[in-house]
Formats: C-alpha cells, structure tokens, sequence
C-alpha cells in the first residue's frame, strides 16, 4: 500500500514539474521579448472624441505603436494614410475637410480606435497667465445668463493641465478632454477664450476650437524655450538650476518647511483656538470686542499692520420668514485669507485675496432673531483690508440685506510675515513651455489670443524685447509662418493717482504697444473696462469681443475698425503738441466729459496734467507754464482715470509715451 502509494506520488509531481518546466520556458520567452511587444496604438490626450481640427490645411494624427506596426487611417470611412511606426511613434498627415461636421477618424493597427464627433473648423490657442485663465465660474456674478443658458455644441475647449517641466518637453499632457459650450461642462473654461470664441464662431458661422493653455502668475518667460531664454541672463540661470533635481526639490522641501512651521505657530497661537475657546461659535461673548466700518482697509483706520490672524463678527436680526430657508452669502474680496461661519457653522474659505467670496448657505441654517456671521481673517504680509466697492451682503429670497457698516473685531495672534517662497512654480522660466506647449505645436491653429504682462511689470522696459521674442519663438515652432498673435493691453488697475506719476504698469503698456511692430499682431486696449480694485476683473466679455475684432481683421480679411486710436507721430509748434493716430475710424472723440489723461513736461523733465483738445483728428496738447514741451504722455498710470480718447467707433486710445 505504502509503495504503491508513493509510486502514485511521484508520478504527479514528475507530470507538475514537467508542466512548470514548460510554463517557466514560455515566461522566459516572453521576458526575451522587447517591452512594447503587443502595444496597443495609442493616441495623445488632444486626439479624443469631440476634438476640432483646422480646417482646409494639412492636419497631423500622430501616437505611439510598436516599431514596425502598420498604423492606418480613415476618416468617414475614406483612406487618409498609412504609415509604419519608428521608434514606438507613427505620424499621419492629412488634408483637412471645409468647415462642419459631426465626422468620424478611425485608426487601425493591432487595435482599432473610433474617434466620433469630430470637427472642422478654426483652432486658437488661449494663453497667457490669470487672466486668461480666469473660468467662467468667477465672472457668473456680472454674466448671469451666460453659464446657464450656453449651449454652442460647435464652440469647445480643451483645457491644458497646469504643470511645469524643466528637463524635457512633454510629448503627452497627464489629462485634459475636448468639452462643448453647455452648462454642465463650461464652469472652469476660460471666461475669456469664451467670449472670443463666441463672437468667432457666431459671426464667421464656423466651429470653434479653443486650446486652452496658460497658468496664473506666469511670467511671459514662462512660456519661452531654454534657447530662447539664452539673451536673458537671469532668466536662463534659474531655468538651468531648476534642472538639477536635487537642488529643485531641495528648495521645495525647504519652502514646505517655513510653511508648515508657520502655519502652526499661527494656528497654535490664536486666541481664537486657545484655552478651549472657539470664536467662531454663536454664544461668543464679543461685548469687549473693538469696531471697524466695512470695508475698511484697516491700516486707514488707525490699525496697526500686523501679519496674523483677525477675527469679525456681524449680527443680524432676521425675520421668521427667513428661518431655514437657503441663501447666499457674498463678502467681496478679502486680504487675505478667510474661514467663514454662520452661527457657528462653516459656510466658506478661500486661500488667498483675489478670488470673491461667494458662499452659498444651505437650508436648515439660518434662524429667526439672532444670526452671526464670524471671519476667521488670515493676514500675510502687514496688511488686511475688506476691499473697498466691492460687493458685501446676505441674499435671501432675492432680497438683499446689506453688510457694510459697523462689525467687531479682535486680535487672534500677531506673527512674523511669511518667508518669501525659494522657488515659485507658476512664476518661473521655461517649465510652461516645456510641459504645456510641445503637444500643442503639432496641432494647425489659426492663431493665438494672448492675455499676460501682470507678472512681467517689475522687468516692463525688458518686455519690449521679451514678448516679440516669444511671438517669434511660438510661429518657428509652429511652422505656419507669421499666424495671427492677439493680445490684450493691461487693464486698469489699483487707486487712480491724482497727480502724474511713475507706473510700471504704464511702461508694461507701453512696452505691449510697441511690440505692434511684429507682423500681422493685433491689441486689445482694455484700460476702461478694468476694476481698480481687482487684479482679475468680471468684464471678459468686453476683453474677449476685442480680441475678436482683431481676429476679424487679421484672420478673416474683415474690413473693420478693430483697434481703437493708436500713436502715429507727434509734431511741436511753438508751445502746443500735434498728436496723430492711426485707427481713428468715424472720428476721434472724448467720452463723456472734457477730454483728459495727457500729461506733459518741459526740459526738467517734471509731468504736469496738459490742456487737450481734439482738432481735425489730431489732439493738441499744451501748458501755459511750458514754453517748449520734450515729453507727452497719455493714459500714463495703474488706472488712468481721466484718460478718455476714443475713435466713435467705441474703442479706446491706447496709452503711449513720445520724446519730443
């Protein structure tokens, strides 16, 4: 029994042995093989359902497939080329059809990709910094209708995620898909792009494609090549710096570091927290609390600038009518940072000064009698400010109850300011270009609308240089020779100075005016429909339809006035000024009041506000202290208030300085 037994045995493990022999053979063969053996053909994010391609040019599908694979490709059925792939990469180009659609791509290799809903029409590159990338959701308050009712399924955007490299160019984007204009998809699309799109597509009855690629707080270097950055010494260095991956993390390990260790001495340290206290609680005592008008910036009144944490609390009397009911909570915009409650609960926070606070309250929250709004006010750098002109209220059955006036305030802790950062991802050279644009550069565009500067206004008089470079370095990489460039001028922003004075924001101006001597350029001059007290202004409608008009004009041949008045020449008689202007259309005029916004100087060099007036389509300018004017300026400040020129077509002059 045992030996027949054992016999049986080792019968079975001869049979697994020999069956793991032959499994261990075939692993070991197909460990042989390369690693992109059995690759499916793949495709880069911006080849996707629902793209828009250029119309009536050669358009490119490109991906990645194992060497030597037959890739080929149909579109509406119809051959459009094959091709082998090198290297892991195939390409295949193709005449693309008149504008319309819906049409199908199908690629076929080892697999098969379908690619539906597919357009023709006009692709434009949205980018820039901020503003640019300012979503629709942040400019719903002065644009009700438009996030609810859009539906422009021909109009769509391709986000491009925001990230940096600096090392290599990225072949592929980490996400990002093709969304039409409807509600339930355009929240985060950039305001402007959809502004200009809109009119585009609307207007020249084509599809719209918007790829949608900038980054707040980036500089134009940002967005330039390490080659191209080569002229700008200081720029290059950091680039090439940030390639050592060691040092680079090294910095961000250390800024992580001074924020960690602040935010907790700032958490830690706030009487608002300490000793089992909790000021956001409705039953606080805050009898012994001082008092402030809002808005206020506070140093104004008479409080000493601290960087820490404020606490303020507001209480109202609400009717039995309001009780449970949901409501809307909107506190302009606040230095810096906020946590806010209503009655004990928290309704909103936000990071950092400039988005608006907009906090909705859910039903079950608000009570008849008593109700307290507490802030949790975070200060960063010896500031702290409730912006002024700015929207403050509670919103409650579409009745408003107003928020301005007399709160309490109190101290929660002062600390040291923030150590400034060592390395500040969106505010450094080359790594947007390297991570956002290579992808880009192998789509047919039409052109590109541009909205940057705010970040370049330390460095104005280099941007005369810079930004010409990059139009330069963005159409080499393009290979359609000179397309359309669109940019927006610098809006109107901060308090108006009473008398003239230096702005950088001025030169940054000026710099954008000058750089109209690239080739087929267009500018959008938007000093009148800025906000003086917000960095990123509600108006994108009135930026983006600009940026339309010179599409019109560039891309579309439209004859149309699409600029507003700018500097021709300027002549000196005597003791007046002759200014010309190009883009003058039906006629220069002064909107709304005497003309105003020059400034003028004799030979100290000292600005005096100058006479002005509008002849045969000429502005004269003059003082009577002046005998021989040297220097005209026009429209020379952060927010030039006063600065009223238009061409009756409803555009603005842009401003300028010129040397006599």
């Amino acid at each position: 029994m045992f030996a027949n037994f054992s016999d049986s045995h080792l019968k079975k493990q001869r049979t697994i042995m020999t069956m793991f022999s032959r499994l261990l053979c075939s692993l070991l063969f197909i460990s042989s093989l390369p690693l992109t053996a059995y690759a499916d053909v793949s495709l880069p994010r911006l080849l996707s359902e629902g793209m828009v391609l250029q119309r009536d040019t050669h358009n490119k599908l490109w991906g990645w497939a194992d060497s030597g694979e037959t890739v080929s490709a149909k579109l509406n059925g119809k051959d459009i080329g094959t091709t082998t792939a090198v290297n892991g990469r195939w390409m295949i180009e193709f005449k693309g059809l008149p504008a319309g659609g819906p049409h199908t791509i199908v690629i076929d290799g080892r697999n098969q990709i379908v690619l539906n809903d597919i357009l023709f029409g006009d692709v434009w590159v949205a980018s820039g910094q901020s503003n640019m990338q300012l979503p629709l959701y942040r400019v719903e308050e002065r644009f009700p209708d438009e996030m609810a009712n859009a539906n422009l399924p021909h109009l769509r955007q391709f986000t491009v995620p925001r990230e940096m490299q600096f090392n290599t160019l990225a072949e592929d984007f980490s996400g990002g898909q093709w969304e039409q204009t409807k509600p339930n998809l355009i929240r985060h699309h950039s305001a402007t792009a959809y502004f200009f799109g809109k009119k585009i597509h609307q207007e020249e009855q084509v599809p719209v494609g918007i790829l949608s690629a900038n980054f707040g707080g980036s500089p134009a270097e940002c967005w330039m090549s390490e080659e191209a950055l080569k002229p700008y010494p200081a720029q290059y260095a950091k680039a090439k710096s940030y390639q050592d991956n060691d040092y680079l993390q090294s910095l961000k390990d250390a800024d992580q570091a001074d924020i960690t260790a602040w935010f907790n001495h700032l958490n830690t340290s706030d009487a608002g927290f300490q000793d089992g206290q909790q000021w956001f609680l409705d039953n606080t005592n805050d009898s012994d609390w001082q008092t402030l008008s809002i808005p206020a910036i506070f140093e104004e009144h008479g409080i000493e600038p601290i960087s820490g944490i404020m606490w303020f609390r507001k209480t109202l009397d609400l009717p039995n009518s309001a009780a449970g009911k949901a409501a809307f909570l909107r506190l302009g915009t606040l230095i810096d940072a906020d946590t806010t409650y209503i009655n004990g609960q928290q309704v909103g926070q936000t990071g950092y000064q400039y988005p608006p606070r907009r906090y909705p309250i859910k039903a079950g929250l608000l009570k008849a009698g008593k109700n307290t709004i507490t802030i949790r006010l975070q200060i960063d750098n010896k500031g702290g400010a409730f912006t002024r002109e700015m929207p403050y209220y509670l919103e409650i059955d579409q009745q408003k109850i107003d928020l301005t006036g007399e709160w309490r305030y109190k101290v929660g802790t002062t600390v040291d300011a923030p150590t400034s950062r060592r390395f500040v991802p969106w505010n450094e050279p080359l790594g947007c270009y390297n991570a956002m644009l290579p992808p880009l550069f192998n789509m047919p565009i039409k052109g590109v609308i541009w909205y940057q500067g705010e970040s370049n206004t330390d460095r104005a008089q280099e941007y005369d240089q810079v930004f010409p470079d990059l139009i330069a370095l963005w159409r080499a990489q393009w290979q359609q020779g000179d397309f359309p460039f669109i940019f927006v001028q610098l809006t109107n922003y901060r308090p108006a100075e009473e008398q003239p004075s230096e702005s950088n924001w001025a030169e940054l101006r000026f710099a954008q005016l000058k750089s109209l001597r690239v080739p087929n350029t267009a500018m959008a001059i938007t000093i009148d429909v800025g906000d003086w007290n917000d960095l990123h202004p509600m108006d994108k409608q009135s930026v983006g339809e600009r940026l339309a008009l010179g599409a019109q004009a560039l891309a579309y041949g439209k004859n149309i006035v699409y600029s507003g008045p700018i500097l021709q020449a300027a002549h000196r008689n005597k003791n007046t000024v002759s200014i010309s202007f190009e883009h003058v259309g039906k006629g220069l005029m002064a909107k709304g009041r005497k003309l105003g916004g020059f400034a003028i100087a004799g030979d100290d060099g000292q600005f005096v506000w100058a006479k002005a007036k509008i002849k045969d389509n000429k502005v004269i300018v003059w003082h009577p202290s002046i005998d021989k004017p040297t220097k005209v300026r026009y429209a020379w400040a952060h927010t030039p208030d006063t600065a009223n020129l238009y061409n009756k077509n409803g555009l603005p002059a842009s401003p300028f300085e010129i040397t006599l």
